[in-house]
């Protein structure tokens, strides 16, 4: 199968590089920190597809979906990396966010040779996981073009999901085939063609943006804090007790005597403190107010 890459911006030559490997070390950098700069502009002129995804992403995980990433080489690995700091972040369950990446989990470290071809592989990944139309997909690919991340998406269309793109060439095909076509054109990279750099770095500040804002829509976030954090080691056990001291103003022993009461439980510890409530009590308050931490202050 031939493959026309001149009409991809993301194959492009880029003027601005084209005598890199003349410029001293420091020169050669500052090409790439000034081509890097427009990475933020150019997410920035896609955040309205970006508002859809999350809006769309949060209502499926109200409803008992997931949220799963389709991406082959760099933008599988980014997929995979978001998935996996949701839990230690957010306390999500390790299944509400999954990544998945064209030749499986060998192709993290390593590349898979010709499994982004595989069209057949991207749907029955889908498969495997018993996707449904509860679910959110979102397919990764800088070209727009793997046929693994293009039958993952043909897939989820099929049993009526929500399905999202990421991508940084216009018009592409997973763009013509998603709900929500996320499109930050970021232009030729420094390297010709290596989209792990601008490419990669726009996908990954959408990633941020998609669980991120998923997460606060329901409930995961009071004010800026990460109040579901779960305490895996000696530094997140320390962070809940400064989250509970920044969330209620009370002592450090205070602190330290709700999340003992709750079980280490940040989110709990805090309405304990806020309502004047005892554990069961704020526990019973968020159950009730769907885990938001200020909707269950304020329901007192």
């Amino acid at each position: 199968m031939k493959i026309d890459l001149t009409k991809m911006v993301t194959e492009s030559r880029n003027s601005a590089s084209a005598e890199i490997d003349t410029l001293s070390t420091v020169d050669m950098l500052k090409v790439i920190n000034q081509e890097d700069q427009k990475v933020a502009l150019a997410v920035e002129a896609v955040l309205p597809e970006i508002a859809r995804a999350v809006d769309a992403i949060a209502d499926a995980f109200m409803q008992g979906g997931r949220l799963i990433y389709s991406g082959a080489g760099t933008s599988g690995r980014l997929g995979i990396l978001d998935a996996s700091e949701c839990p230690p972040t957010f306390g999500s369950k390790p299944e509400q966010v999954v990544g998945l990446i064209a030749g499986g989990h060998k192709a993290i470290l390593k590349a898979v040779e010709n499994a982004e071809d595989n069209r057949d592989m991207g749907a029955g990944d889908l498969q495997a996981l018993d996707f449904s139309s509860k679910d959110v997909l979102v397919g990764i690919a800088a070209s727009g073009r793997t046929p693994y991340v293009l039958g993952a998406m043909e897939y989820a269309k099929s049993v009526g999901a929500t399905v999202a793109c990421i991508s940084c060439n216009p018009d592409s095909p997973m763009s013509q085939s998603s709900d929500i076509a996320i499109t930050p054109v970021v232009g030729p990279e420094v390297v010709t063609g290596s989209s792990r750099l601008k490419a990669g770095t726009a996908q990954k500040l959408i990633l941020n943006m998609l669980t991120t804002g998923a997460m606060i829509r329901t409930g995961k976030v009071y004010g800026n804090l990460m109040v579901d954090v779960e305490a895996t080691n000696a530094k997140l056990v320390e962070r809940q007790k400064n989250i509970v001291m920044a969330a209620t103003d009370c002592s450090r022993e205070q602190a330290i005597d709700a999340l003992n009461a709750c079980n280490g439980h940040c989110k709990t510890a805090i309405v304990m403190l806020l309502a004047g409530v005892d554990a069961n009590q704020a526990a019973s308050l968020l159950d009730e107010n769907q885990g938001f931490t200020r909707k269950a202050i304020s329901s007192k």
